[in-house]
């Protein structure tokens, strides 16, 4: 399955949209901070893993025309439009777990992930 857009408008769904937890907004904005010319993440998907799909997490300069920008505590995520289909209502979180720091995603749609946890299904 390929990840295309087509004659979809983005106007005809009435999408949930992305949230960024405060942590996760604290985190990019420190990223941000850090990295001259830094705007945003970008968070998209590919086909990946036992369970179909992967979270793609990347470093924004300059939004892409089909990204849609979702904003939170001053920290702004984007997605491109094709990939809402799989991740609409996604929550990013930034979390702690052992001596790892790293961003989790709840993701409403998902209805199966694999064992290790890389990938999921819808």
């Amino acid at each position: 399955m390929e990840l295309h857009s087509g004659t979809f408008n983005p106007e005809d769904f009435p999408w949930q949209g992305l949230t960024l937890t405060p942590a996760a907004a604290a985190h990019i904005r420190e990223l941000a901070a850090k990295q001259p010319g830094m705007v945003g993440v970008r968070l998209s998907v590919k086909q990946t893993g036992c369970a179909g799909f992967g979270y793609v997490l990347s470093t924004v300069r300059e939004p892409d025309k089909d990204d849609l920008v979702f904003e939170a505590e001053g920290a702004k995520l984007f997605a491109p439009l094709q990939a809402m289909p799989f991740i609409d209502g996604t929550e990013v979180d930034y979390v702690q777990e052992g001596l790892n720091q790293l961003f989790k995603f709840h993701n409403p749609k998902a209805q199966n992930e694999c064992g290790c946890g890389e990938s999921f299904g819808v």
